[in-house]
């Protein structure tokens, strides 16, 4: 037996026995069409951006009924897009959400650094490479307990998340791959805070730094005269660099001498040994080392080397000082440091013969008059 639509008619039965009623005038059943009750219409469903929002709001109202007013009138003032409504209260809860997230985290990152600084196991690039991994497991807790906190359902980030995803593939690769190529420099150690390397200018002059600190995006390397430069940590990764402390921090120096033919080669070798021991920074282990190079057009050539452990104080300047000693010794002991010298020829032709004749006739007549 189906249910009768609407318009279609119904006998009429008799309340008492449940019979048709039967019209005397036809004999026929009575016939009724019963009335069309409108049904309602189905509303969309509406669910809030912020699924919190409405525990707070009612929580509120329980204690206090003005500031539940003025929570009722901040959610009233909304906007809906889609099925998704967002209101004031909604974006004030958010914004204190994520300022209470924000400072509960960088509180968590700088005890977790000075707890990594407490620990003398751990040497620079140790610990700092743990700082930043557990910087970054810090925001990513700390971005998913605001979600939650929040109530945001993720699957209505999917699109949002989509977009941040591409962003992050075409416009952030190089901040990404900045950021993955430091964490690999701290974990084989190659570069590390306190390392000094070797930087070339734009004009590509090179000079030495000393690595102040490896950040996120780039490594800041401070030169002799304070200038300080930031490298990008990929440029470290496809680019070679020179490490004066990879290994070890000891750096051998060298400095070139030239004394005269007339010049006692064993004197100037003590001498140079002698300047070398008087001069400070320079180390007794390994011992310096002096070495005749070459027998020059007008000189000797020798070449001091000698070992210092601190390349960060410079090279230029520990090689000026064995210089100053060096001229300091040659002087107390009459060594001569030669100079280019040039013998000149000149070929004797007709024009040559009288200028010279005409230089003689004047100097001759001069002569005369005095």
């Amino acid at each position: 037996m189906g249910i009768p639509s609407p318009s279609e008619a119904v006998p009429v039965l008799d309340p008492a026995t449940g019979e048709p009623l039967i019209n005397p005038d036809t004999a026929e059943p009575l016939l009724a069409i019963p009335d069309v009750v409108p049904t309602p219409e189905a509303t969309p469903d509406v669910s809030t951006a912020i699924r919190t929002t409405e525990e707070v709001r009612d929580a509120v109202s329980e204690r206090s009924e003005t500031v539940g007013g003025i929570l009722d009138g901040l959610d009233a003032a909304a906007v809906q897009i889609g099925s998704i409504r967002f209101s004031m209260l909604d974006a004030l809860l958010a914004m204190l959400v994520i300022v209470l997230v924000i400072l509960l985290a960088w509180a968590v990152t700088r005890l977790i650094r000075f707890s990594l600084r407490r620990i003398t196991r751990l040497d620079g690039s140790q610990r700092l490479l743990a700082e930043k991994i557990s910087t970054i497991l810090v925001w990513a807790l700390a971005f998913l307990i605001g979600i939650d906190m929040l109530g945001i359902d993720l699957t209505a980030l999917a699109v949002f998340s989509g977009a941040f995803g591409l962003a992050i593939g075409f416009g952030l690769q190089k901040t990404f791959g900045n950021l993955i190529a430091g964490i690999i420099l701290l974990m084989d150690k190659s570069i590390k805070p306190g390392d000094v390397i070797s930087v070339a200018d734009a004009a590509g002059n090179e000079g030495f730094g000393q690595i102040r600190k490896i950040g996120i995006r780039a490594i800041s390397v401070v030169t002799r005269d304070q200038t300080e430069y930031l490298i990008p940590n990929e440029n470290l990764m496809i680019n070679q660099v020179v490490n004066w402390s990879y290994s070890s921090r000891e750096v051998r120096v060298k400095a070139a001498v030239g004394v005269s033919y007339d010049s006692d080669l064993d004197l100037v070798t003590e001498l140079l040994y002698k300047a070398v021991e008087e001069t400070p920074r320079i180390l007794k282990t390994p011992k310096p080392r002096v070495n005749i190079m070459a027998f020059g057009n007008s000189s000797v050539d020798f070449e001091v080397r000698f070992w210092i452990t601190d390349p960060e104080g410079g090279l230029a300047n520990i090689r000026s000082d064995v210089y100053q000693r060096v001229w300091q010794l040659f002087r107390e002991n009459d060594v001569e440091i030669p100079f280019p010298q040039r013998d000149l020829n000149l070929r004797g032709n007709e024009q040559f013969n009288q200028l010279v004749a005409a230089i003689g006739q004047r100097l001759e007549n001069n002569s005369t008059k005095e």
